[in-house]
């Protein structure tokens, strides 16, 4: 009978850990996954931002309840006992946690995609958030365990003057960095240019340097207190559509307000034929000077966003170039004048020259003797 009682002692314990694993095995394959379809129907994202949360810690809460109750079937001594509740009690907190700082980041994410006037989540936001969530959780678990939290805090603000002024680069960069998040003048996706030359879009804005992607698809790395520092121009602010400006000359001769016509006529095709125009915007063009050689003007055209300049400033430069041959309007070359020297006044300065120098010779002979 006595042997009997130890057996059950011991496979009662492992039949409650083992049902916490079947347990959370079955609400993670068919509770989550009903969810997951539920959440479908609704349209509702925050549902599936639940559910990627709860991913992988159901099954691991599950398990610990049953180790938990295990350990109440077992008579364990309190020195056994206490440290082991508390590990569990500590791994709890901290499978909480990761799941808080899951639900932070995705919740922020869906407002920052659904709203365009919040400030977009760059990896630098999203770090500080779970470095902000992951700080609480780790002090909770300290003062849970039974440790003093108090002489920490104090170590922490004494040594933090020394850290800051080791980092000052560092935090320099952190807090442009966050300058750049919350003035809303820089975003991922944007287009910007900096007076020292670098351009291109915005991908993401780290600890210290924000990530920018040419045209050619580099990628540049440039400090954020530089960023902070500097002038720049924003292509996408305040909205991302914006005017194309194309220089054109024609000649004096030309009926200018033919010219002006034919040239809106060509422009209205390239924003309705070509992807990145606006078909609904007006073209326009502004006579600017008389130039050396031609007569001068600049065409607006509105394209979606930057990038779009490309295909419409080549496509509008070919049909414009046709439609000129075709209409008859010149567009002038270039006159520079320059300087051609006559070659008989060239060979007699020449011929000086020799003379000159051959007189000095003699005059130098005649002088030694």
């Amino acid at each position: 009978m006595a042997e009997v009682l130890k057996v059950v002692r011991l496979v009662v314990p492992l039949l409650l850990v083992l049902c916490g694993f079947v347990g959370g095995y079955i609400f993670e394959q068919r509770i989550l996954t009903r969810l997951r379809s539920i959440s479908q129907r609704t349209g509702w994202q925050g549902y599936q931002i639940f559910i990627v949360s709860l991913r992988g810690m159901t099954l691991l809460w599950f398990a610990i309840a049953g180790i938990f109750v295990a350990t109440l079937t077992i008579p364990l001594d309190d020195t056994i006992l206490s440290p082991l509740q508390k590990t569990l009690l500590a791994i709890l907190i901290a499978s909480l946690t990761v799941v808080v700082a899951r639900l932070a980041v995705g919740f922020v994410r869906l407002h920052g995609e659904r709203n365009d006037d919040t400030s977009p989540l760059t990896s630098l936001f999203e770090n500080l958030t779970k470095l902000a969530i992951f700080s609480l959780g780790i002090l909770i678990i300290l003062q849970s365990i039974g440790v003093s939290i108090t002489p920490l805090l104090t170590a922490l603000g004494i040594g933090g003057v020394s850290i800051g002024l080791a980092l000052q680069s560092t935090l320099s960069n952190l807090f442009s960095g966050l300058n750049i998040i919350m003035s809303k003048k820089v975003r991922p996706g944007d287009y910007i240019q900096l007076d020292s030359g670098e351009a291109g879009y915005v991908t993401d804005v780290a600890w210290r340097y924000t990530i920018v992607r040419d045209i050619p698809g580099n990628l540049i790395v440039i400090p954020n207190a530089q960023i902070v520092s500097s002038t720049f121009k924003n292509y996408s602010l305040p909205e991302r559509e914006m005017l194309l400006l194309l220089e054109v000359g024609v000649s004096y001769d030309s009926d200018l307000e033919k010219v002006e016509a034919v040239t809106l006529d060509v422009a209205r095709s390239v924003l309705r034929d070509v992807d990145g125009g606006l078909p609904e915007s007006d073209p326009f063009i502004r006579y600017e000077d008389f130039g050396y050689f031609s007569i001068n003007f600049k065409v607006y055209l509105k394209i979606r966003e930057f990038f779009d300049h490309l295909a419409i400033r080549h496509e509008f430069i070919k049909r414009l170039h046709k439609r000129y041959q075709t209409e008859d309007i010149t567009i002038p070359f270039p006159i520079q004048g320059f300087y051609v020297p006559d070659k008989d006044k060239t060979n007699s300065k020449h011929k000086n020259k020799e003379f000159d120098r051959d007189s000095r010779r003699n005059f130098a002979i005649r002088g030694d003797n």
